[in-house]
């Protein structure tokens, strides 16, 4: 089987959604081992600048009302959007494996109980239910991570099933049943690897829809506390100074946009490439 970066061509666009996702993980790492140290400014300090000053050589994204460095606590909020996101998506990509590929391979009841839950899932939109387990459960990064984990996985859970559906029916797979492989062996030796592709592609597309996600719940005050920084809480602050200071809404929300457009083109490159391995 080709491997994952054999399939990919890199297009422009999947370039610069590389170059781009580089960059915020990079930065992320970076700046989630420095800490402040590496940053222009402590993010949570006052007055380090005039309140509300505009953009200039000192403070790049100007200050906010409070005097605080836009661009340093731009910065400071990057490592936790990734690590959510991250986080977030790896662990619903593994349920969604682990249970879509055993559902799939197996059939009968197991399966139907899985696309009975999915279906139940699906059936409430996500977003709601992630505001009620995020209220129900308290405002902080942790209990958010949970809430996402808990709407995220069924989707890929089908996607699991249905790729392992397609997988189950090639002439490897049968010849390994009829050579007396258990069950556990033949997904990870035979079904993992041939669906995996598929999965991955998913997964990296994917990474953006969860920062939007995160970001809207967190625009709710249902993440971090201040004086904290995240991107979507600082939407919800500034939002007042559309006017009189757009820097300050408009540069968090621009960073947020441009994570999703660099994840999105990367996942599209990839997808594409599978799409024509797969037809090649």
């Amino acid at each position: 089987m080709k491997t994952l970066v054999q399939l990919v061509t890199f297009n422009n666009e999947t370039k610069l959604g590389f170059l781009l996702a580089s960059v915020f993980v990079v930065a992320g790492i970076v700046v989630g081992l420095g800490g402040s140290r590496v940053l222009p400014y402590n993010p949570i300090e006052q007055n380090v600048g005039p309140p509300l000053s505009a953009p200039s050589p000192a403070h790049v994204f100007g200050t906010d009302l409070l005097g605080r460095d836009v661009f340093s606590r731009i910065a400071s909020a990057t490592p936790n959007d990734l690590m959510v996101a991250f986080v977030v998506t790896s662990f619903s990509f593994l349920m969604g494996l682990i249970l879509g590929a055993i559902a799939g391979y197996s059939g009968g009841l197991l399966d139907e109980m899985l696309m009975r839950s999915t279906d139940v899932m699906f059936a409430i939109p996500s977003l709601v239910l992630a505001m009620s387990i995020a209220v129900a459960l308290g405002a902080g990064l942790v209990q958010m991570m949970y809430a996402l984990i808990v709407i995220w996985w069924p989707p890929y859970a089908r996607l699991a099933r249905g790729e392992t559906l397609r997988v189950v029916n090639y002439s490897f797979v049968e010849a390994a049943k009829a050579s007396g492989l258990g069950t556990g062996r033949i997904l990870l030796k035979h079904v993992f690897p041939n669906i995996m592709t598929q999965m991955v592609a998913y997964a990296t597309i994917d990474i953006g829809s969860v920062v939007i996600v995160y970001a809207g719940l967190s625009y709710l005050g249902l993440s971090v506390r201040p004086p904290a920084a995240e991107w979507g809480a600082m939407v919800s602050a500034y939002q007042d100074y559309l006017v009189s200071a757009p820097w300050l809404p408009l540069f968090p929300a621009l960073f947020i946009g441009l994570l999703v457009v660099a994840f999105s083109l990367l996942g599209d490159g990839i997808r594409d490439a599978v799409e024509s391995a797969s037809i090649g």
